[in-house]
């Protein structure tokens, strides 16, 4: 299974605690945002990928798996949650998601 990490740059605020934990796949830019490697996570450093998930104030950081490994073209991802499994539904990025209705009284 390979899987590479992805940060969403809206809600990174740039702490930099990423690159702390895991320097050999991010890099910090001038204003101290990652810089991520787009080479898939090596299987040694996993722990240290998911302790910087978790470590993440503001849970800014993904894993994606690359589909190839489930049948997909070569270097095509897919967005799963962390820690859901090979059967996970995925995570909904990507979605409209529209406004429920609400009743006024």
């Amino acid at each position: 299974m390979s899987e590479r990490l992805r940060v969403d740059p809206i809600a990174c605020d740039g702490h930099g605690l990423c690159a702390e934990l895991v320097p050999e796949l991010i890099r910090l830019d001038e204003w101290g945002f990652p810089i991520l490697s787009p080479e898939p996570v090596p299987p040694r450093l996993a722990r240290h990928v998911k302790r910087a998930l978790a470590a993440c104030p503001v849970l800014a950081l993904r894993l994606e798996r690359l589909q190839a490994d489930r049948g997909g073209a070569p270097g095509a991802v897919g967005k799963v949650r962390e820690g859901a499994g090979r059967n996970a539904p995925p995570t909904g990025e990507g979605r409209v998601l529209r406004p429920q209705k609400t009743s006024r009284r």
